[in-house]
């Protein structure tokens, strides 16, 4: 079996080096691998020209889905491996996902990893990311860790161009439409910086959810949070016993999960931090998220 590596970037930064450091260390080295940049303006570009069996194609202006398609129709290889060129992959990343294609799977997710050690990448990691263990069947992979055959992306037209956040999970549900049922490979892990400071994750889950409202995802799972939240301003507003008891009961079911999450992946010492922090991060992101939602709601009645 031929495989294709593909990746987009743009202004990638140091992170660049980590990643062709990762797909020259691969157990199963990839028979080919084409990058392709949106328009890099911080050397990134040019670190691409320089390495060693990459082969690259400058895109200037391409949204990510754009750069994707062009990466896959250029490949040569019915079998295309996808990744993010700002990430770093695990030395058997390539091969575990090869696993459930070589036995007769289409479509393959492999799992992904936060990166970053400061506090707002670690609560954004509790509040955002699983553990493995959370995986379920019917978990949509990122596809900074996917791999299909051909004929998966040739039956649902490749990545919506028209769609500039969340196109993943956009293509993961129309393969899933098209009876491409994605096969999970959960050892197959590829490590993924989050954004370091607060501005820069508001910005990153607010374009999420603008996504989402612009495709058409998880309508469900967004008007659940405006509901939550309508009713805890309720509480507060109308500051009754038959309400706080509820919300409080609520509230602690809705940050279990979060706070276990930066316990567990938390030192003694930081632990105590990182409990306090996880609530308002909480909040943070899903004001984010709902603000987005709502911008996305606008353009999509626009359009």
């Amino acid at each position: 079996m031929k495989v294709s590596l593909v990746a987009t970037v743009k202004d990638a930064g140091p992170a660049i080096h980590g990643f062709l450091e990762s797909v020259a260390a691969q157990t199963r080295a990839p028979d080919e691998v084409i990058v392709v940049d949106g328009g890099s303006t911080d050397g990134t570009l040019q670190i691409l020209e320089g390495a060693p069996g990459v082969t690259l194609v400058s895109e200037p202006g391409a949204n990510i889905s754009r750069g994707r398609n062009v990466a896959v129709r250029a490949a040569a290889h019915e079998v295309i491996a996808v990744t993010d060129a700002d990430c770093a992959l695990a030395p058997d990343w390539l091969e575990r996902m090869l696993e459930p294609l070589s036995a007769g799977a289409s479509v393959v997710g492999g799992f992904y990893r936060p990166a970053g050690r400061n506090l707002v990448q670690r609560l954004t990691a509790a509040v955002s990311l699983p553990d493995r263990e959370e995986v379920r069947p019917g978990w949509m992979p990122s596809s900074r860790s996917l791999a299909f055959r051909r004929e998966a992306f040739d039956a649902v037209g490749g990545y919506p161009e028209w769609l500039e956040v969340g196109e993943d999970m956009y293509f993961d549900h129309r393969l899933v439409e098209s009876g491409f049922e994605p096969v999970l490979a959960l050892d197959a892990v590829v490590e993924w910086e989050l954004r370091p400071t607060p501005s820069a994750t508001w910005r990153q889950y607010f374009r999420y959810a603008e996504g989402d409202a612009l495709g058409g995802m998880y309508p469900e799972r967004h008007a659940l949070r405006f509901a939550t939240y309508a009713f805890a301003l309720l509480t507060v507003v109308v500051r009754r016993w038959w309400l706080v008891v509820p919300a409080v009961a609520g509230a602690a079911a809705y940050a279990r999960t979060p706070l276990r999450r930066i316990w567990w992946r938390s030192t003694p010492e930081s632990r105590p931090i990182g409990v306090l922090g996880v609530p308002p991060m909480m909040a943070f992101i899903d004001l984010a998220k709902m603000a987005g939602y709502l911008g996305g709601l606008v353009r999509r009645l626009r359009r």
